[in-house]
């Protein structure tokens, strides 16, 4: 009768524990494992190395909603300053005071042109239309010299005012 050789460290079995041993690891167990081990550790490594990419893309990201909340807030302070001046050029004095400034006067009473044609109201001109008319809007570099300098009055006494009273009070 041949006999298989007997492994060393194991006893020989016979019958239904000889059929199952056939399916327990003998020596190749540790080179079995190797890869599973290898195969863990790379995927524990990568997944460090994908938590560290992604926590400095988050840093990154917080870094420039940072920089533009900041940009936001400059020139959201500079919109306010600008429409500050806009509110100051258009206020009702500043605006009448540019218009004296350029030569402008109030205007008289208007007059409307009715769907029919027909001129509703009394037109009047201007309190001093006749003397805006007559300055030129645009003088000459000789003329500036005359026109700067005061014209001589012939009276610098005080002047008398016609009063108006109103009938009640």
């Amino acid at each position: 009768m041949s006999r298989k050789p007997e492994l060393k460290g194991r006893p020989e079995l016979r019958g239904r524990a000889a059929r199952l041993a056939q399916f327990l690891p003998t020596g190749r167990a540790q080179a079995a494992r190797t890869p599973f081990v290898l195969l863990v550790v790379l995927l524990l490594g990568g997944g460090l190395i994908g938590l560290l990419v992604l926590n400095s893309a988050l840093s990154e990201g917080a870094f420039q909603l940072d920089d533009l909340k900041r940009e936001t807030k400059n020139l959201t302070d500079e919109e306010q300053a600008l429409q500050r001046d806009i509110d100051a050029y258009s206020a009702p004095d500043a605006l009448q005071r540019r218009a004296r400034e350029l030569g402008m006067v109030p205007g008289g009473d208007p007059a409307f042109l009715g769907p029919d044609g027909k001129v509703k109201g009394v037109p009047s001109a201007a309190a001093s239309a006749a003397s805006a008319a007559r300055a030129p809007l645009v003088l000459a570099p000789e003329a500036l010299a005359t026109a700067t300098a005061p014209p001589p009055t012939a009276a610098a006494g005080p002047r008398s005012t016609p009063s108006t009273a109103t009938p009640g009070r």
